[in-house]
C-alpha cells in the first residue's frame, strides 16, 4: 500500500490546505499506538482508509459520513498482530466498501493484492527485513526529499517526517542492507499484547469467533 500512498503524498499533501486535491486524516489509536490514515478525493469524494482498528472503526466510519465521503476499501497494510483490524466492521457500516490486503498474507478480505498491483492508493509490502530495506530504499528513497513520511505506529509523539530526514537520520535505515537485516533479527521485542487474539482474527479480515 506504501507506494502509490507514497507517490500521492509526494505529488500533493505538502499542500497543507482546504483547498488541496486530497483529503488527509491521521486519527490514533492508542491502546495498539497504531495510526489510521484517510485519504480521500475532494471532487470524485471516494475515499480509502489504512489500517484501520476494530475500536475505533465506529469513529472512523462517523468522520467519513460527516465529511461527507464514500468508502472504497478498507486497507490493512499486513496481517496485523497488536490489534483487530476493523475493516470487517466498516464493510458493514459503510455499504460498499471492500476489504484489502496482500494475497502473500494469507487472510481474508474482498481483495487481494500484490507486488505491482495497484487500486486507487496502493501496494502492499512484505514481512521480510530484506524486502523492506529495497522497498524503502528503491521505492521511498528515490521520491523528492520533501515529500512527507506518515507513520503507521509511533511511540515517542512523533507523526510525521520527510523522505529527506528518513534517509539521513532515520538510525536503522542507515544501515547496509546487512546490518539492518541483523538489527531486525536481533529486536527481542516484547510479544505483542493482543497477538492471539489480532492474528487468527485478521485472518478473517477481523471477524472473531465467538467463544464456544
Amino acid at each position: 500500500m506504501a507506494s502509490a500512498v507514497v507517490r500521492v503524498a509526494g505529488r500533493r499533501l505538502s499542500q497543507q490546505s482546504a483547498s488541496a486535491p486530497v483529503l488527509l486524516r491521521q486519527m490514533f489509536e492508542p491502546k495498539s499506538c497504531t495510526y489510521t490514515y484517510l485519504l480521500g478525493d475532494r471532487e470524485s469524494r471516494e475515499a480509502v482508509l489504512i489500517d484501520p482498528v476494530l475500536e475505533t472503526a465506529h469513529r472512523d466510519a462517523q468522520l467519513i459520513k460527516e465529511l461527507g465521503l464514500r468508502l472504497l476499501y478498507a486497507v490493512n497494510t499486513h496481517c496485523h498482530a497488536d490489534h483487530i483490524t476493523g475493516s470487517g466492521v466498516l464493510r458493514s457500516l459503510l455499504p460498499g466498501c471492500q476489504s484489502v490486503i496482500s494475497r502473500l498474507s494469507g487472510a481474508q478480505a474482498d481483495l487481494h493484492i500484490g507486488e505491482g498491483d495497484f487500486i486507487r492508493f496502493g501496494r502492499f509490502s512484505s514481512g521480510c527485513a530484506k524486502t523492506l530495506y529495497h522497498s524503502v530504499h528503491q521505492k521511498i528513497f528515490t521520491l523528492p526529499g520533501n515529500c512527507l513520511i506518515y507513520p503507521a505506529h509511533d511511540y515517542h509523539g512523533l507523526t510525521v517526517s520527510t523522505v529527506e530526514e528518513e534517509r539521513t537520520l532515520n538510525p536503522r535505515l542507515t544501515l547496509s542492507c546487512e546490518e539492518f537485516i541483523k538489527v531486525m533479527d536481533n529486536l527481542n521485542l516484547p510479544k505483542p499484547q493482543q497477538i492471539d487474539i489480532a492474528v487468527p482474527a485478521n485472518m478473517r479480515c477481523g471477524v472473531q469467533t465467538p467463544p464456544s
